[in-house]
């Protein structure tokens, strides 16, 4: 369920109707801070026992005094470099500013790896040390810094990126003294931790340490390739298969600030995802975010524009019906004085006494015979009666003419071979006029049929409404049955191993297997009598559809389906538009719609809907990664299966483990995600002894502790012996680290 879901009242289930408009959420723009002012108020207060304290994190680099209550500074890890010809300089801009220019962003390099906290860019590294310094007040007139250092570092930090840091601390800066620790060591110890499971899920990875008599046991800690960062990306690739063709482009700062505001953990995620699309409640659980877009503009026409092109379009409707109606009088001029030549040769043909003669000039002006010149005659002079009355505007049923036949009654040896031959004519004319009579006989007694049964239909629903309902239930259910019935024979035409697609090709098998006999092109002999019977052609139908009937096959479904719901819409009072399945069908109702768009309609045309995306189930799927990090294709063990290793086997005969068990504690700012505290709690609980009491605890700020934890470690004197002075450095090589509960381990 989503948070701002948990007190509501339960609805009603079923598809309701879309909600008012969706919450819009906006993304944000880069991160901008603006000029920041060098702070001297720090240096002023320090001396030369006062630390500086650098949270040297991957997704952001704190810096601040030993006695500061909070860092001052906060500088993302990256840095722009380039020159400008037209000015001749050099710009450098560090952190946030690389966002202040367009060309700075273009050149902007990360201090660590993409998804490591691993430094790769020591240049970059070496002016994110400068900036912070500078706007630490730091004076470096004397060219070194007269303050000791401390700073912090991943789990198993390479000797390799400490030497490195080593040598600029102590050859490019003359710091006097370095140290350096575990940040999340440094958050638990400044929590007041001192035996428990340390948890640590920050921006590129995941850390399980336990902790005993507040020393690490660096040799049963365990590493979880997953954070923050790998969360957004995961989120993006997310995105980009849910939406393939979105027109805008979604940045990393933006991806990992949906994160941090939209997921959360699941109690129950299995659950929770088969429900999450759900129809009732899906306006809570879906987030819209909304994409910076460009409206199309649509020109408005003044009114006296509109009234001059409606004219406009009159104007030229006026000259096409001209043009028409000058068409329609040419045409009326050629045919009535087509009918005039056919009159003037019916004329000439009366005063010719030979039929030799007759055919020699009905055969000169394109007629085989006077029946046929007769035929002109009538359809030119209807043509033209037709064309007057509709310019006139007086429009008459057209009279259809009862044909007559009379050579039919005429025997054939009182007629030539002409006459034979119209005869002929005549009688299969008749024929299909016998045949349409027929036909329209049959039409006018099943109309006759069918107004007879609508009438005993409403006489039997005015008696028994209740059952004439049901009877119509029925009905609209079979056809339904019957819908899915080829609908499930179709999938399972495309699945070779199905009982349908079997029984297809066995019928081919059994045509194939058949010996034809050998056919000659004349005389007997053939006894190939396939097809002399209409059951045999079903055959091509079983192999093309399978075993379904011919009635079946012809009956059109959808027809019936929609008539017998019309008549429930009108006479069925709990039959509504919703239960139809037209509506129940609908593809904006559907669980892939929900997905993409929510519970709300979708307007393709819409700038600012396709500049739209929406978050629901990957509101949970996200966070969940860091519990099952198999549904993200990484072949790790999650945090619960990890802690109870730890718990369950590699300190099962310690007897600090029940001490440890009573503090499992949660830092880094992955870990901030609501709900995740419970989810640990209850996960831990199933997989451990019922007994056992467990205790599962946040930092009190899960992101900052760990800078406070180091300023504090560094406020000690017991810890001045744990930082490497310049001589020792010298001495030793860079190689040496000194070891103390908050640090790693030498090796």
């Amino acid at each position: 369920m989503a948070p701002s879901a948990i007190d509501e009242a339960p609805q009603l289930a079923g598809r309701n109707p879309p909600k008012p408009p969706p919450k819009l959420w906006s993304v944000s723009d880069p991160p901008f801070e603006g000029f920041r002012p060098i702070d001297k108020e720090g240096w002023s207060r320090s001396n030369s026992e006062t630390a500086i304290v650098i949270d040297n994190g991957s997704s952001a680099v704190r810096a601040g005094w030993s006695f500061d209550s909070k860092p001052r500074l906060s500088v993302l890890p990256n840095m722009a470099r380039y020159r400008d010809r037209k000015l001749n300089r050099t710009f450098t801009f560090v952190g946030s500013d690389v966002y202040a220019d367009g060309t700075a962003r273009g050149q902007s390099k990360p201090v660590y790896e993409p998804g490591s906290n691993i430094v790769n860019n020591w240049d970059v590294m070496e002016g994110v040390l400068d900036y912070c310094f500078v706007k630490m007040g730091v004076d470096g007139r004397s060219g070194r810094i007269d303050r000791p250092i401390v700073m912090t570092e991943p789990v198993a930090n390479l000797g390799y990126s400490r030497k490195t840091m080593s040598e600029i601390l102590f050859e490019c800066y003359g710091a006097p003294s370095v140290a350096y620790g575990i940040d999340s060591l440094f958050s638990y110890s400044y929590n007041g931790g001192r035996n428990g499971l340390v948890m640590d899920s920050s921006y590129t990875s995941t850390h399980v340490i336990p902790v005993v008599d507040s020393k690490p046991l660096l040799s049963q800690t365990t590493r979880l390739n997953w954070g923050r960062f790998q969360s957004a990306q995961y989120l993006l690739k997310l995105l980009r298969l849910k939406y393939p063709t979105f027109p805008g482009k979604i940045s990393d700062n933006q991806a990992e600030d949906l994160v941090r505001e939209h997921c959360y953990v699941s109690q129950d995620y299995e659950n929770d995802l088969s429900s999450y699309l759900d129809w009732t409640g899906l306006e809570d659980r879906d987030h819209t975010i909304q994409f910076p877009y460009t409206e199309q503009i649509v020109i408005q026409k003044t009114e006296e524009e509109l009234a001059a092109a409606a004219e406009k379009r009159k104007e030229s409707g006026r000259r096409l019906q001209a043009q028409a109606a000058k068409m329609r009088l040419e045409k009326l001029k050629k045919k009535e004085e087509e009918l005039e030549w056919c009159i003037q040769l019916q004329a000439q043909l009366e005063e010719i006494t030979t039929k030799k003669e007759k055919a020699r000039v009905l055969e000169s002006n394109d007629f085989d015979d006077e029946n046929q010149l007769n035929k002109r005659v009538k359809e030119l002079e209807a043509a033209i009666k037709k064309a007057r009355n509709k310019d006139l505007g007086d429009v008459e049923e057209e009279q259809v003419e009862v044909p007559t036949f009379p050579l039919l009654e005429v025997p054939d040896d009182q007629l030539d071979e002409e006459g034979i031959k119209q005869k002929r004519q005549q009688r299969l004319m008749k024929s299909n006029y016998d045949a349409r009579q027929r036909a329209k006989i049959e039409k006018e007694k099943e109309k006759a049929r069918q107004a007879e049964e609508q009438r005993l239909d409403d006489q039997r629903r005015e008696t028994d409404p209740q059952g004439w309902i049901e009877e119509r239930r029925i009905a609209r259910q079979a056809i339904i049955q019957k819908m899915k019935d080829r609908e499930r024979l179709k999938a399972e035409l495309g699945n070779r191993k199905s009982l349908a697609n079997q029984m297809r090709m066995k019928s081919i098998a059994n045509l194939a297997s058949d010996a034809p006999t050998k056919k000659r092109r004349r005389g007997g002999g053939d006894d190939d009598t396939f097809g002399a019977d209409d059951a045999d052609w079903g055959v091509y139908r079983t192999i093309a559809t399978g075993e379904g009937s011919d009635d079946e096959e012809e009956e059109d479904l959808s027809k019936n389906l929609k008539e017998i719901e019309s008549q429930l819409l009108q006479h069925d009072p709990n039959f509504t538009e919703e239960s139809t399945r037209e509506a129940q069908t609908d593809w904006t109702k559907s669980i892939l719609h929900s997905f993409l768009h929510g519970p709300y309609p979708y307007d393709a045309e819409s700038q600012k809907e396709t500049n739209q995306i929406h978050l629901n189930v990957e509101r949970i799927r996200v966070p969940e990664v860091v519990f099952q990090p198999t549904i993200a294709g990484l072949d790790q063990a999650g945090i619960v299966e990890i802690a109870s290793n730890i718990l369950t086997e590699r300190l099962a005969d310690s007897p600090h483990r029940d001490n440890v068990l009573k503090d499992i504690f949660l830092t880094g700012g992955n870990t901030m995600f609501q709900g995740f505290e419970e989810r640990l709690r209850s996960e831990l609980r199933a997989v451990l002894p019922a007994e056992q009491a467990i205790n599962v605890r946040k930092a009190g700020d899960c992101v900052l502790d760990a800078w406070r934890g180091a300023a504090q470690w560094a406020g000690r004197k017991e810890s001045k012996q744990h930082f490497i002075t310049r001589q020792e450095f010298l001495e030793k090589g860079a190689e040496y680290i000194k070891e103390h509960d908050q640090g790693n381990a030498a090796y």
